[in-house]
Formats: C-alpha cells, structure tokens, sequence
C-alpha cells in the first residue's frame, strides 16, 4: 500500500521519499512469521524514516498495521521523536493522511487510522480523509483512510485497496499543492 501510495503522490507530481521506520522487534519474532519476514526482505533497501524527512515534506502519508486497534510501535516509536520539530512548529500546516491494514477484519482499522490522526492533531497537521470523494471508496468502504485485510499476512492488498489508497494519496497531494500556492501567494 505504501508503494502504491508513493507511485499515486508522483503522478500527482510530488517529490517523494518513501521511508520505513525503525524495526524494533527481535530478529527471532521476524523469522518465526513468514509473511513478516518476507516484508523485511521485501523492503530492507527503504530507507528508515528521519525527522529531517518530516521536516522536508509538505504532504505526509502515514501507514501502518494494526496491533490491537493502535499503530505498531514502531511508528510510535518515531512519533515519539517528533518532540523537537514540534516544539518549533515545524509540522504546522503539514497536510497529513493515514492508512492501515489489519490481519482480521473487525481488527481496529479506524482506531488506528484514528490514532494516527490523533498525532497530526497535536501538530497542527491538515487532516485530510479521503471521505467517500470518489467512488472507489463506496468499494473500499472506509472514509477514514485507506485500509486491507491482510488475514495474518496471507492476502496482499487487491485492487481496490491499492485504488483507494492511491485516490486518498492523489487527493492529499493535490490539497497540499493547493494549499502551498495559496500560502505563496498570500505571502
């Protein structure tokens, strides 16, 4: 999701830097998963997430997975730096949207997503949802963010998943853009 994500942003016309966070579980919990392990392979060039990128980017494209209706602790993790460009404002105005997927359904899609948003909130981020502004969300269902249902790792996001999290995505870039134009234009 997070590739279809950043491919969306670029044919928007965004600069893009797709990260990762920090693994802080064990390698011995990676290995004994197969679908987490394969995740690992899979992304282990992505370069891991810097307050430096927060800092640099005007849209912000938050996922996560789903650990009991919250965002892992991994993302928690690097939210929990985030104090430093707070305290300056420099995540003020930051246009920001999150998505999530979970391994079962009724796993706390939107308490994570809305989770997420809680940290936006706190930073004075433009929250921007992708609503049911398109009709692939009457599809996807979820007017919160993007969302999937892994089953445990077993299923990949379908098309419909990758579509709305590519329109949420568009629509963020697309606001940001606005809103970059307008500020320089105020200014």
């Amino acid at each position: 999701m997070a590739r279809a994500a950043a491919e969306a942003a670029e044919q928007a016309g965004a600069e893009v830097r797709l990260r990762k966070v920090h693994e802080l579980a064990p390698k011995e919990a990676i290995e004994s998963n197969e679908g987490w392990s394969r995740h690992a392979l899979e992304t282990q060039d992505v370069p891991e997430a810097s307050l430096e990128d927060l800092e640099w980017a005007d849209v912000l494209v938050l996922g996560s997975p789903t650990r009991y209706g919250l965002p892992t602790a991994q993302l928690k993790q690097f939210i929990d730096t985030t104090g430093p460009l707070w305290a300056q404002g420099k995540l003020v105005n930051k246009v920001a949207t999150s998505f999530t997927s979970t391994g079962t359904a009724h796993g706390g899609q939107e308490t994570t997503i809305t989770a997420i948003n809680n940290t936006f909130y706190h930073w004075g981020a433009i929250i921007v949802p992708p609503g049911y502004a398109d009709p692939i969300q009457f599809q996807a269902g979820n007017p919160y963010g993007a969302s999937h249902i892994s089953n445990n790792g077993a299923n990949p996001p379908g098309e419909t998943e990758l579509a709305a999290v590519r329109f949420q995505t568009r629509r963020a870039t697309e606001i940001g853009a606005a809103l970059k134009r307008g500020m320089a234009a105020a200014s």
